[in-house]
């Protein structure tokens, strides 16, 4: 393909994406696929030749979108908004037309410095301490990675490193191994399971610490766990908490979990991976009251503001613990101007990395400061719409009250007819939402979620989705009165539900 063909198949490209957007409410949200739908309509081996782009181009449609989730659609309300704009493919087009790869200020400067202009842009629009900025005289600053996850990883591992270096600065003869088998780190039990799953890539205990009523992680629980834990002679050196939890957008108490790690040398890291984009609108900063005590802040703008993904941004206190835990800096990386601006390599874990600044740059200058205002509140509002439906209907309850831009809500009875519920309107396939179950007050609660997604959800969307709600309220009740019934002669229904779409009735299918 030269120039020339390009020009003429990447306007056709622009033109199936815009027309893609334009018409996504045509499209049904879920697929309608079986695993190995895609074997059957494609060759055993590549093509030996070159095939023609028209070729190409018209299988999209016929092998590609059979199998797709519409996470653009108005009617996708599943795990959290997904991130996507115009002028974010247009960032991330150049990107992939550059094909810079940054990990050195050396290997493209404007990788390199773009990213700390942008990285500082977010972090003042958001309200975060100057010290996590690159512009303040300290040692602070944010760097772009490919996810939270990822980030709380990378954490995980400078905190490790740092609590090593200062006991060996008492025991220089210290058994590494020996002591790290002591560490421990602590998350809410509401926390997302990447964060579990850092403690076991990074080989150190991750202890799950109880929420309160709220799903909230509280001061005095985390007091708690560290002394019980220190009795038994094990060395707390993280935690990880959570503004906008996956479940339900609960919010730890930073400003009671701060004060105790800044005490006890413990490394603070804060997830904010959904819930951190609606702190550019200042009434929301109230949960950001006690940041000042964190090492480490993230957020994915791939989620909730308007960026395709992958783009999470990281923001550290002391960039030198990042640098000191992973700098392995070969001759041929050596530059001249080490140490005047940063290598992005020594704070992550992958050495290459795109230029991902490019489409940040691009979204915050096409949408504004107020734009960004304006999309948040938006959807926060149609959240509170679509519970005002819910709660008039008067069949449905709120697991917890409409937050951000998440709807929790559950029919009135046992769990049973709310995993019916979900089965039910998954059945249809008119809209896309998925349950979550937790315990709260001593019983187990199955809920559903209903999140603001598309970026071109209105209100009318929110009363499509609300019918297609009561429709399968409609059908649950009326084919499973008995389950009523049960609920109202007291028996108890408490079990972890086994999510099988599969398992829902033949005639919720008609």
């Amino acid at each position: 393909m030269d120039s020339k063909q390009f020009r003429e198949v990447g306007k056709q490209m622009i033109d199936y994406i815009a027309d893609y957007h334009d018409n996504i409410r045509q499209r049904s949200v879920k697929h309608n696929v079986s695993p190995g739908y895609l074997l059957p309509l494609l060759p055993d081996s590549a093509p030996e030749d070159p095939e023609r782009w028209e070729d190409i181009f018209k299988d999209i449609e016929k092998v590609i979108m059979p199998g797709v989730m519409h996470w653009r659609s108005p009617r996708f309300h599943g795990y959290f908004a997904v991130g996507g704009s115009y002028p974010s493919i247009l960032g991330d087009m150049l990107g992939d037309a550059i094909g810079c790869i940054g990990f050195s200020w050396a290997s493209g400067p404007a990788c390199t410095e773009l990213e700390m202009v942008t990285t500082d842009w977010l972090g003042k629009m958001m309200g975060l301490p100057e010290h996590f900025l690159h512009s303040h005289s300290g040692l602070g600053g944010g760097v772009i990675q490919t996810t939270a996850s990822e980030t709380v990883l990378l954490c995980v591992l400078a905190a490790r490193n740092r609590m090593v270096a200062r006991m060996k600065e008492t025991d220089p003869d210290m058994n590494h191994h020996s002591v790290i088998s002591r560490f421990v780190c602590y998350s809410s039990d509401q926390a997302n399971s990447s964060v579990h799953r850092s403690g076991l890539l990074a080989d150190v205990r991750m202890r799950k610490l109880q929420s309160d009523d709220n799903f909230s992680l509280r001061g005095e629980t985390l007091r708690k766990a560290i002394e019980e834990d220190k009795a038994k002679g094990l060395i707390p050196f993280f935690i990880c908490a959570t503004l906008g939890t996956t479940g339900c957008c609960a919010f730890d108490s930073i400003k009671e979990i701060g004060p105790l790690c800044e005490k006890e040398g413990i490394w603070l890291h804060i997830d904010a991976a959904y819930a951190g984009s609606a702190f550019v609108c200042p009434e929301y900063r109230e949960h950001l009251e006690g940041v000042e005590y964190a090492e480490t802040f993230s957020t994915n703008p791939h989620k909730w503001m308007l960026c395709n993904y992958d783009l999470s941004v990281m923001w550290i206190k002391n960039r030198e613990y990042l640098v000191d835990a992973f700098n392995v800096d070969p001759f041929y990386l050596k530059h001249q101007n080490e140490g005047r601006v940063p290598d992005f390599r020594h704070w992550q874990i992958p050495l290459g990395r795109r230029f991902r600044a490019l489409k940040l740059w691009f979204v915050l200058r096409c949408y504004g400061v107020k734009g960004i205002q304006q999309y948040i509140r938006t959807h926060v509002s149609l959240a509170e719409e679509l519970e005002a439906l819910l709660v008039k209907d008067g069949r449905f309850e709120m697991h917890v009250p409409a937050t951000m831009a998440l709807v929790c809500f559950r029919l009135k009875g046992t769990n049973k007819l709310s995993e019916m519920l979900h089965d039910h309107i998954m059945a249809r396939g008119d809209i896309y939402i998925i349950p979550d179950y937790a315990r709260a007050q001593g019983k187990g609660v199955y809920f559903i979620r209903v999140a603001m997604v598309s970026e071109y959800m209105t209100s009318d969307d929110i009363e499509v989705t609300f019918r297609a709600i009561q429709r399968s309220a409609d059908c649950v009740q009326e084919r499973y009165a008995d389950l009523l019934q049960t609920e109202k002669n007291g028996v108890k229904d408490d079990y972890m539900p086994l999510i099988n779409n599969d398992a829902c009735p033949a005639d919720f299918k008609k």
